[in-house]
């Protein structure tokens, strides 16, 4: 152990957490080298550490906070729920509430339930198209995220060493000890490959309860599913009798109504979480009222018992109601004008530096790869050894220069931004890109 003397708040803090939080910390995402980045305060795009340093934020909690931190009319809507109370056995108005405006931003969201996260959001989506359909089997796109539940998260992350051949993807698990049987009961489909994904697909005719898939999946690179595949996939899903899950955890923010409404798309089922909690814990299933009934406790039969003692809470729907309020057409157009205002000044920035990388992203999202061009699937996406040199020199540089991004090089705008926040993140996106080159 170092010298406390010698070293800052966060080291210390650091030294100590590592005695108790295993890798000091409670979720990955945070960790850096030497150690996290501890916040002391926020407001509105703006982070301050520990040592005072303040940074412009571009990762927003991993993309779920549209309005940047401490929303006024959040904080003053949460401080009075706070001083009702903030969770009950009893049920709640606000719970209706929120219920009411989301199915109203969504033709396609017949019936909602409230969870805690979108893990639990997808987890239960899974186990209601099982209860709906009688099957047990999944299939899901290589390489894309779902949070933490033994199937959504097979071939989360494989590698070149364990993912197979491309006509015949292996299930990779995330974690050491994950059951065979789950395993042998996701299907891994490649993305934007219309051909190789129906072929799989087609191999489990009459087994699939559903096709789980996120439009936009960042792991994957960020990019949209090509409108061809969408419909092939869904076309597919439904001659099987499966159903047709979305994960809308991260993309529900690129339009009013979800990334879907890009395609014209109603699924059996939609995952939301993220910035619909208003900055607190929450996921959500829509969809058809048929498939969500299978969670009705009023049924003679109740096919899928769910409850949860958070779900629903009224501090998580206060938030989330106020959040999603706020949220509206003219507030989505202009958050998403600033991405492409983003998108576009990184593209010249690439142009004029003469550096290998590209800039993939749709709505508010955006994600730089150093690489020639923009991915089409997970395999592409994946970063070699000079990649992932060149990502980290990168993302270090923009974090000495007072912008924070997500850890895959990624940003998520918020309403609390503005052109200059956006242009600041151009302009020392430019000076990585020359730090860089030279690098090399």
């Amino acid at each position: 152990m170092s010298d406390s003397r010698n070293t800052s708040a966060s080291a210390r803090l650091y030294e100590r957490a590592l005695e108790i939080l295993p890798g000091g910390v409670s979720r990955n995402t945070v960790l850096r080298k030497p150690h996290p980045l501890y916040a002391e305060h926020a407001a509105g795009c703006r982070i301050t550490d520990l040592e005072g340093v303040e940074r412009i934020d571009f990762s927003n909690n991993m993309a779920s906070l549209i309005h940047g931190h401490a929303h006024p009319a959040i904080v003053e809507a949460v401080t009075r729920q706070l001083q009702r109370g903030t969770a009950f056995a009893e049920a709640t108005e606000i719970e209706v509430r929120c219920a009411e405006h989301l199915v109203s931003r969504n033709a396609g969201f017949e019936k909602l339930r409230f969870v805690n996260s979108g893990t639990e959001a997808v987890m239960g989506a899974l186990k209601a198209s099982r209860a709906f359909t009688g099957r047990a089997k999944i299939a899901k796109i290589e390489g894309a995220y779902h949070g933490q539940y033994d199937y959504a998260e097979v071939s989360q992350n494989p590698n070149p060493g364990n993912w197979g051949d491309v006509d015949a993807p292996v299930s990779v698990p995330v974690a050491r000890g994950t059951p065979p049987n789950a395993l042998a009961d996701v299907v891994v489909i490649p993305f934007n490959d219309i051909e190789r994904a129906l072929s799989l697909l087609d191999q489990h005719k009459g087994e699939l309860a559903c096709v789980l898939m996120d439009l936009m999946p960042h792991r994957v690179g960020l990019q949209p599913a090509d409108p061809a595949f969408v419909t092939a996939i869904h076309e597919w899903a439904e001659a099987d009798g499966a159903l047709l899950v979305l994960d809308e955890v991260i993309t529900f923010r690129s339009q009013y109504g979800g990334a879907q409404t890009w395609y014209d798309l109603h699924p059996d089922l939609t995952a939301l979480g993220k910035f619909i909690g208003g900055g607190f814990p929450v996921g959500a299933i829509a969809g058809r009222a048929e498939v969500m009934n299978v969670m009705d406790p009023l049924a003679d039969f109740v096919q899928f018992p769910h409850s949860g003692t958070f779900s629903a809470n009224p501090i998580t729907m206060t938030a989330g109601l106020t959040a999603l309020e706020l949220f509206d057409e003219p507030a989505i157009e202009r958050v998403n004008g600033l991405a492409a205002r983003a998108r576009e000044g990184i593209e010249e920035a690439i142009r004029s530096t003469g550096i290998t990388a590209c800039v993939t992203g749709a709505g508010s999202l955006l994600r730089v790869h150093v690489k020639a061009s923009p991915p089409t699937n997970y395999r592409e996406a994946f970063w070699n050894a000079e990649e992932r040199r060149q990502l980290a020199l990168l993302l270090g540089y923009l974090l000495d220069e007072g912008i924070t991004m997500i850890n895959t090089g990624s940003a998520a705008m918020s309403t609390a931004m503005g052109e200059s926040e956006v242009d600041a993140l151009v302009s020392a996106m430019e000076r990585g890109f020359v730090m860089i080159r030279e690098s090399a």
